[in-house]
């Protein structure tokens, strides 16, 4: 019994030293880790949001963690393509896009709705004292879009006007660009859009309802006049080439961000979601062939 009980012991502790042995590796070999943010909304706000749950991930990992606010969706995709960013936040069309471009990424953790959904919507909105109700009644108006590489401020809007035989490019006088989600709504309010994209989980969480909270916009303002399928929950993803180690102790830190940083959950998730819960790749097959069908019809127009 003593033999047994030592040999137990011999290999818990071998098991231990392999897997100290291990973090010192990874440690060695990442001393600092770079989490960049798609931005959805200004620098300051990000910083606001993320800086304390990034603090908190730095002491759990052991290693220094920095938080890159990226200037666009681009950004991020090339950083994690170079492997210069090795956590990052994504929409769910940009994570595609840096899958189908070559980044060897894998999603570790979804965002979760406070209703348990794992989903959200891509709407059309147009200021409340405008004469507009439909899409269609926008002709020949200038139309506010997201990014490029963003599910509801371009990827899922354009699907959706194509469903509906509109050509954004020839329907609208003009189709803009604003870089972020906060940026459309401004332009909207502006007037410099007549009708702009944006993302909405429901009538209590949206990127509108972030900005009236913050006294940037007013929510009462504006109508939505369009509304999407639903979309699925965005992504926090790595590099694969991490080690494994490495890579299950990032999931864990951020899985567990809720229970062991209550502050720092609810500051970067603003207090509207439930704790994030494990994912794969697997669940952004379809916003794959979504951007590649549209990627089509790209082609086929030029």
């Amino acid at each position: 019994m003593r033999r047994t009980l030592l040999a137990a012991m011999t290999a818990i502790a071998a098991v231990a030293w392999g897997a100290a042995a291990r973090a010192q590796d990874w440690k060695a070999k990442y001393p600092e880790l770079v989490f960049a943010i798609i931005p959805a909304e200004n620098a300051q706000s990000v910083s606001e949001r993320w800086g304390p749950a990034v603090e908190h991930m730095s002491k759990r990992l052991g290693v220094k963690v920095t938080l890159r606010l990226a200037n666009d969706y681009a950004a991020v995709i090339e950083g994690q393509k170079a492997g210069h960013i090795h956590i990052a936040g994504y929409g769910p069309s940009a994570f595609a896009r840096a899958l189908t471009t070559g980044a060897r990424l894998e999603a570790i953790a979804q965002d979760v709705n406070l209703d348990g959904s794992k989903g959200y919507y891509s709407v059309f909105y147009v200021r409340k004292d405008s004469p507009y109700r439909k899409l269609e009644d926008l002709k020949g108006k200038n139309l506010g879009l997201v990014d490029p590489n963003s599910a509801s401020g371009n990827s899922v809007p354009r699907f959706a006007m194509h469903k509906m035989g509109i050509d954004p490019d020839t329907f609208f006088a003009k189709v803009v660009y604003t870089g972020s989600h906060e940026n459309a709504i401004i332009a909207l309010r502006q007037g410099t859009v007549d009708v702009a994209a944006n993302w909405w989980n429901d009538e209590n969480e949206s990127l509108l309802m972030r900005m009236d909270r913050k006294k940037m916009a007013r929510y009462a303002d504006f109508r939505i006049v369009f509304k999407s399928d639903l979309i699925v929950n965005a992504p926090i993803a790595v590099l694969a080439s991490l080690p494994a180690d490495l890579k299950a102790r990032i999931q864990a830190t951020i899985l567990d961000l809720a229970k062991d940083a209550p502050e720092a959950f609810r500051k970067a998730t603003d207090g509207k979601a439930k704790p994030w819960e494990p994912v794969d790749n697997r669940a952004y097959d379809p916003i794959v062939e979504l951007d590649r069908f549209l990627d089509g019809l790209r082609k086929k127009k030029f």
